[in-house]
């Protein structure tokens, strides 16, 4: 039988997941991965592909930068050309960044990458509308500094399962969290803002299920005074057995850029 030579490139894309279900494809339900094969398969008319992305982002997580992997059996010619058809057919809250070609060797999935997370918020007042896509609003007050204290905390190689939404006793725990701060947020700005808001940047090679959203829970229990330094601290050590029990909402995360090594 004849095989036909594959090709592979990697595309960069950003969205905004307020509305859909996350990124994996699941029955009934509106997602980015549903959304992009079905856009691939018009532009495409019809020819075989296959798409794999970088990592998944749970429902209503937004993406300024990620990436997924085009497996096709025919030569994309004009690489500007078909981005603008892709952009062109895609629906407004996604976006395609950049493509480049990459060979069989490369692997979306196990090549080395860095992300970078973020987690948008504010505090102490109702917000207008317009900030439920991308900002969590807590309403009570909340001790930046003491946040800002307990975010370098999650810094380095800890056990992370505490962490893990739903974790079993299978699960790789052990992780190493390159940075993690809390700071004013410059990141993001629109004039329906409130004055002041605040963002947890977060970089590492992987991350459990749910983490990101669990540190951002612990931490504002931290502001509110429900918990303090120590608790974080021992909630990292090897023989914790700590579940955190407060999920932050999903709209206020971003997944900021993922960069392969």
């Amino acid at each position: 039988m004849f095989n036909k030579k594959r090709y592979y490139y990697l595309i960069k894309i950003q969205y905004l997941g307020y509305r859909f279900h996350g990124w994996q494809k699941q029955p009934k339900l509106k997602t980015i991965h549903l959304m992009i094969d079905r856009t691939l398969n018009f532009i495409l008319k019809g020819k075989d592909f296959k798409t794999l992305g970088s990592g998944r982002t749970d429902a209503m997580v937004s993406a300024n930068e990620t990436a997924f992997e085009l497996f096709i059996y025919e030569k994309i010619e004009d690489e500007t050309a078909f981005l603008e058809l892709f952009n062109h057919n895609l629906p407004q809250d996604l976006r395609a960044l950049a493509i480049e070609e990459v060979d069989a060797e490369f692997n979306i999935i196990q090549h080395s990458k860095i992300k970078e997370y973020i987690y948008l918020f504010t505090f102490g007042q109702k917000c207008h509308p317009f900030c439920a896509p991308l900002m969590t609003t807590i309403l009570d007050d909340l001790d930046i500094e003491l946040m800002k204290k307990g975010a370098t905390l999650f810094e380095g190689v800890h056990n992370f399962k505490p962490y893990c939404f739903r974790a079993t006793d299978k699960g790789l725990y052990i992780r190493e969290v390159e940075s993690c701060q809390l700071v004013e947020n410059t990141l993001y700005t629109a004039n329906f803002f409130p004055k002041q808001t605040y963002t947890l940047i977060v970089k590492g090679k992987g991350f459990g299920r749910n983490q990101i959203r669990l540190m951002m829970g612990t931490l504002i229990k931290l502001g509110r005074g429900e918990v303090d330094l120590n608790y974080i601290q021992n909630s990292l050590k090897p023989e914790s057995t700590e579940v955190m029990d407060f999920i932050a909402p999903a709209s206020g995360l971003i997944l900021n850029s993922v960069n392969f090594e």
